[in-house]
């Protein structure tokens, strides 16, 4: 059974992946996370995130944030 947090998972990747292929290449690797972390941050422009917003995707942003070591939050600050 496919739980919640994987679909939620894999429908930030898609996101990131369709960001990723409309850029087609990328000159270094800065600009390529540059990408993915502006298709991260546009799931939720405003930073204050409704609640259902809040409920599919809370879950995949934090595993994300303690990944990236507190990036994403410090960009929206």
């Amino acid at each position: 059974m496919i739980n919640e947090l994987q679909i939620t998972i894999e429908s930030i990747n898609a996101r990131i992946r369709r960001a990723v292929n409309a850029r087609g290449h990328f000159p270094n690797e800065q600009a390529a996370l540059k990408c993915v972390y502006l298709a991260i941050m546009s799931l939720d422009p405003t930073g204050k995130g409704r609640k259902r917003w809040s409920n599919r995707w809370k879950k995949a942003l934090n595993a994300f944030e303690i990944t990236f070591d507190g990036r994403l939050s410090a960009g929206r600050k």
